[in-house]
């Protein structure tokens, strides 16, 4: 695990990426916002999480790491053994966590339900949309960072996430007066997890609906070897695709409202 400190003193705000070696933007980001070496109001942590992970070009080495928190100083994977360590170097802070994804190109940003920090710093962030994941946060950073937001920047190993990366940091580093200047709030869209869409086994996955567009009751929204998934209630899809989970097609939500 890298740690590198903007500014001098003990912060209070971090920015992590690489909690999955296979989504290198928010390294990228991190490395750009280094290079430039800004002048800071407030000290904060840029962190690479799973640099064993990243180096092989993995998701991870032995679980999945966001599955992992608060994970233990001596247990049995290097994933759980590191969680443990991040979660002593966040402890305090205000958290940016970034991902990436294989379902949608526009950052959305992602909580353990809609508290105060979220509703302070989302609205500050180039974000088309927050996520309540609350009922499926097991293991996740929350565990170990109860102030956090959680970002996709955009589709996993594209320019473009890496850019989105790049201007959430900036954003956010800008929005808690790590760096100089001032952010636009806006009002940003808010939507509830509430079921996993189960994928079942087949050669041909195929999705129908667009993520964040609200799919009514009978509409088609998946396939599997061309057998149709249709929808029998009313729900927004969240991180709804054909290759990205191997036994989900996404994420059931409801619109619940918006921050900002």
């Amino acid at each position: 695990m890298r740690v590198e400190t903007l500014g001098s003193g003990d912060p209070e705000v971090a920015v992590v990426a690489a909690i999955h070696g296979d989504e290198p933007c928010g390294v990228r980001a991190i490395e750009r916002v280094l290079e430039e070496d800004p002048a800071v109001k407030e000290p904060a942590k840029l962190v690479v999480a799973n640099e064993l992970a990243l180096e092989r070009g993995v998701r991870y080495v032995d679980e999945d790491m966001n599955r992992a928190f608060p994970g233990a100083p001596e247990a049995e994977t290097h994933e759980a053994r590191l969680a443990y360590r991040l979660g002593e170097e966040l402890e305090g802070c205000r958290v940016l966590a970034m991902h990436s994804t294989q379902s949608h190109g526009e950052p959305f940003a992602v909580v353990d339900g809609v508290h105060d920090f979220a509703r302070e710093v989302v609205p500050h962030l180039p974000v088309a949309a927050l996520v309540d994941s609350a009922n499926f946060v097991e293991g996740r950073i929350f565990a170990s960072a109860p102030e956090c937001v959680e970002v996709e920047c955009g589709l996993q190993g594209s320019e473009q996430a890496a850019e989105n990366a790049y201007s959430l940091t900036r954003a956010f580093l800008t929005a808690l007066d790590v760096l100089p200047g001032d952010t636009q709030p806006r009002e940003v869209p808010v939507y509830r997890l509430f079921e996993r869409v189960a994928k079942a086994p087949g050669s041909r996955h195929e999705v129908h609906v667009e993520n964040f567009t609200r799919v009514a009751p009978g509409t088609r929204f998946a396939s599997v070897d061309g057998e149709d998934r249709v929808a029998e209630t009313e729900f927004y899809p969240v991180l709804m695709s054909a290759n990205g989970y191997e036994d989900v097609f996404g994420y059931s939500a409801e619109r619940i409202g918006s921050v900002g």
